[in-house]
C-alpha cells in the first residue's frame, strides 16, 4: 500500500465513523490466527492518551491495520522515537500521523505553565517541557478557547517538525514512499481535520 492509499483509507474510515456508519467488525478466530503470524499496519499514529480519542475507532480500523503510539500531549521522547523508528524500519508503514485533539489537558497544562506560571508535579512538568516550545509565538491574550485551539495545532506541528528533523525521517522521505501528516480530532463531531 502506498502512503497516498493509506491516507485515503484513513480519511474514508473517519468519514464512516463521523457519519455513524462505522463497520466495527467482529474479529473472527481465523483473523486472529492470521494476525498472530505478523503485522503489516498501513499507518502509524502518534496520538494523545486521552480516552476519548481511540484511533482504531476514530478511523474505523480493524485489528492489525494501525500501529498506535499514545502519550499525553502526543509528544516525543526517547521511547516514543524508538517506537516510531521500529514502525518505519521493521513494519515499513508508509504513512505516519501526529494527531492531537480539541480540549487536550496536557496542552492546557502547558498553556497554564507558560502564560500563568502554573507549577506541576515533576514528571508532568517533564512532559510539558516537550509542549512548551510549541507555544512560542502564540498570543496569550486570546480567549482561552481560541488559545487552546491554536496551541493544540501548534503542538501537532511542533511534533511533526521534530520528527522531520530526525536522520531516519530525512532518509525515508528522501527515498520516497513515506508521508507524515498532522491532524486534530474534533471531540464533538468525531471528525479528524488534517493539517496542511
Amino acid at each position: 500500500m502506498t502512503a497516498a492509499e493509506a491516507f485515503k483509507r484513513l480519511k474514508e474510515g473517519n468519514a464512516r465513523f463521523a457519519s455513524g456508519r462505522a463497520r466495527f467488525p467482529t474479529v473472527q478466530k481465523e483473523v486472529l490466527k492470521e494476525l498472530a503470524k505478523g503485522q503489516q499496519p498501513y499507518a502509524t499514529i502518534l496520538g494523545c492518551s486521552d480516552s476519548r480519542v481511540p484511533p482504531e475507532l476514530v478511523f474505523d480500523a480493524g485489528f492489525g491495520e494501525l500501529f498506535i503510539v499514545r502519550v499525553a500531549g502526543n509528544v516525543l521522547g526517547p521511547s516514543i522515537l524508538g517506537t516510531l523508528q521500529y514502525a518505519g524500519t521493521h513494519l515499513k508503514t508508509p504513512l505516519f500521523v501526529v494527531m492531537g485533539h480539541e480540549g487536550c489537558g496536557a496542552v492546557k497544562a502547558a498553556i497554564a505553565t507558560k502564560f500563568s506560571g502554573a507549577r506541576h508535579r515533576s514528571r508532568i512538568a517533564l512532559l510539558l517541557k516537550n509542549i512548551l516550545p510549541a507555544l512560542d509565538g502564540l498570543d496569550g491574550t486570546q480567549t482561552p478557547e481560541a488559545l487552546l485551539r491554536s496551541a493544540v495545532e501548534a503542538n501537532v506541528r511542533h511534533t511533526m517538525r521534530e520528527l522531520l528533523n530526525t536522520p531516519e525521517a530525512k532518509l525515508r522521505i528522501a527515498a520516497g514512499g513515506v508521508k507524515l501528516v498532522g491532524a486534530v480530532y474534533e471531540l464533538e463531531s468525531g471528525r479528524v481535520r488534517f493539517l496542511e
